[in-house]
């Protein structure tokens, strides 16, 4: 699925095209700016956007061998919400509910 398909399917929920090409860039523009200013992004079952920092490092080039000095840099990440990874695993429910647990014993000892 790509922005166009997106789009699609989201304007046979609010009814046109125009206003869901507004809505999903808006959205996008917002996540996008956030986490470029570092920001976190978490929206609650979905997943959290992030701005990650890679440090400077030494790397191979694979044609030479000849070592090549890679600049730090800082790079999105997405972390996948648990309800997000159970749709895609095709589990039902989101995060592992916890365990029942065992019946209350009484206080009294019995003769």
């Amino acid at each position: 699925m790509n922005k166009r398909d997106l789009i699609d399917a989201i304007s046979g929920r609010l009814g046109d095209k125009k206003s869901a090409t507004e809505a999903l860039n808006a959205v996008l523009e917002t996540i996008q700016s956030a986490v470029a200013s570092g920001d976190k992004v978490a929206i609650t079952g979905f997943g959290v956007f992030e701005k990650s920092e890679r440090p400077a490092r030494t790397a191979r080039n694979p044609a030479t061998g000849d070592p090549i000095q890679v600049a730090a840099s800082s790079v999105p990440k997405f972390r996948p919400g648990a309800d997000f990874k159970a749709l895609v695993n095709g589990t039902s429910g989101g995060a592992s509910k916890p365990a029942a647990k065992a019946p209350a014993k009484s206080g009294a000892k019995k003769k």
